[in-house]
């Protein structure tokens, strides 16, 4: 029963980014057609989205089958390393579209009043 809704979870995680694609691409060329010109960057920023919400969804169902359906030391440890792997993109997408470190303020953001 736990393996199925680990399989669900991440065919979940493989819908919403083949989908997110579709839409993403659709919209750069919608924007395209429509108004002669695509934003390169939206384009990335929103694909960034899409894999960062499809890796988020696939971790939790590795973590289920995992925990609950396998566990043994050499599942952990396996799933240890996915989830460093998955982080580690994660984390190098989200430098991508912000553009600045996670614990630094964006470039777009303005400073807040009062800082130096």
């Amino acid at each position: 029963m736990f393996a199925d809704v680990a399989r669900v979870i991440e065919g979940t995680g493989v819908f919403i980014m083949a989908i997110g694609l579709a839409a993403v691409l659709i919209r750069y060329a919608y924007d395209v057609l429509r108004k002669g010109t695509g934003s390169y960057q939206e384009l990335r920023v929103n694909l960034g989205r899409v894999i960062l919400l499809g890796l988020e969804i696939l971790i939790v169902g590795d973590i289920i089958r995992t925990i609950i359906v396998d566990t043994s030391l050499q599942n952990v440890l396996v799933l240890g390393l996915i989830v460093l792997i998955r982080v580690v993109l994660s984390f190098a997408l989200e430098v991508e579209i912000s553009g600045s470190w996670p614990w630094q303020q964006s470039r777009s953001e303005p400073d807040p009043p009062g800082a130096a």
